[in-house]
C-alpha cells in the first residue's frame, strides 16, 4: 500500500476534454507512492461560476465531496488550481460560518444522509509533492531530466490567502523548486501568478485574450522554450486560444503548454513518446 493516500478529485476537465491530464496523475502517483482513493459521484466544484448564480448550491454540493473525504479521513488531492483555490474557499467559509454550516447539513443530512465537519484539507497536487512527497524524493526518482528552461504558471485561485499551503501566496517559490528538482531552469516571471481571464473568455473575450496574450509573451521574452500549467482551466486559454490571442494583441504568444502532472511524469521517465514530441518543438522553437 502506498505511504500517501488522498481522496482524488480530479476536476471536470480531467475527466474529460483534457484526460491527457489523467494519464499522467495515474502514472505519476504510482511512481511517488502516491494513492488516490475515487470519490464516487463527486460532483462539479463549481469553478466559482456557479456560486453567481446559486451559492448555497455550489456550497453543498463542495460539502458533499468534504463529507465524502472526511468519511474516508483523508485529505482532498486534485490537479486543478481552480478546483483546489474555488473548494478552499468554500472550505473556508463553512468552517467559519457556523450557521451556515448548520444550514448546509442539514440539507446533506436530509438529502443524502451525510455530514460535514471540517475536517480535512483541500491540496493541489503541487503542494502534495513539495509538502508530503519531498523535493528530494522526486530528484532521485528523475529519469529523463528537463533540460530546457521551464515558465511555471500557478493558476491565480490557488495562490489566494490560505490556500497556497506553507508556500507564500505574495510571493510563490513551489514551482520554480518543483522545475529545478526535475532539472529544468525555472523561468522567472511576473504573468505566472497573474490571470489569463478565465472564465472571463465567456463574456469578456478581447480582455481575456489580452491577458492571456500578457502571460505567454511575456514568459517566452524571459527565455521560456515550453509553459507548464497548475490548472486545466487556464490551460485552455494558454494554449488552445494562442493563436487568437495573438492575433488580438499583437505579441509573440507561440509557445507549447502543457500540463504540469505531464511534464512531472515525462521526468519520471513515463509517457516517454509525448515527451519526444515535447522536447523536439520546444528545441526546433526555441532555435
Amino acid at each position: 500500500m502506498a505511504a500517501l493516500r488522498y481522496a482524488y478529485f480530479p476536476g471536470c476537465v480531467a475527466k474529460g476534454s483534457a484526460r491527457e491530464v489523467e494519464d499522467a496523475m495515474r502514472a505519476v502517483v504510482k511512481a511517488l507512492d502516491i494513492e488516490l482513493v475515487e470519490m464516487h459521484g463527486a460532483s462539479c466544484c463549481g469553478a466559482g461560476v456557479m456560486k453567481q448564480a446559486n451559492h448555497k448550491l455550489q456550497l453543498t454540493l463542495n460539502a458533499r465531496t468534504f463529507a465524502q473525504a472526511e468519511a474516508m479521513g483523508l485529505d482532498v488531492l486534485t490537479p486543478c488550481a481552480t478546483c483546489q483555490g474555488n473548494m478552499y474557499e468554500d472550505l473556508a467559509l463553512l468552517l467559519e460560518d457556523e450557521k451556515l454550516r448548520a444550514e448546509i447539513n442539514d440539507v446533506l443530512e436530509r438529502t443524502c444522509g451525510m455530514r460535514f465537519e471540517g475536517e480535512l484539507r483541500m491540496r493541489h497536487l503541487l503542494q502534495v509533492v513539495v509538502e508530503d512527497v519531498g523535493l528530494d524524493v522526486l530528484r532521485d526518482r528523475v529519469v529523463n531530466p528537463i533540460d530546457f528552461p521551464v515558465a511555471g504558471y500557478y493558476g491565480v485561485p490557488m495562490l489566494q490567502d490560505g490556500a497556497a499551503g506553507d508556500d507564500d501566496p505574495m510571493n510563490p517559490r513551489y514551482f520554480d523548486d518543483l522545475l529545478v528538482a526535475m532539472g529544468s531552469t525555472s523561468v522567472s516571471y511576473d504573468g505566472a501568478t497573474r490571470s489569463v481571464g478565465f472564465p472571463g473568455l465567456l463574456g469578456r473575450e478581447r480582455t481575456a485574450m489580452l491577458q492571456t496574450a500578457e502571460v505567454l509573451s511575456e514568459a517566452k521574452q524571459e527565455g521560456a522554450l515550453v509553459m507548464a500549467t497548475a490548472c486545466p482551466l487556464s490551460h485552455f486559454n494558454l494554449d488552445v486560444y494562442q493563436v487568437k490571442a495573438k492575433k488580438v494583441s499583437g505579441r509573440d504568444t507561440a509557445l507549447p503548454v502543457v500540463h504540469l502532472p505531464e511534464l512531472m511524469a515525462f521526468s519520471l521517465g513515463l509517457l516517454t513518446e509525448r515527451y519526444a514530441q515535447l522536447r523536439t518543438r520546444a528545441l526546433v522553437m526555441g532555435a
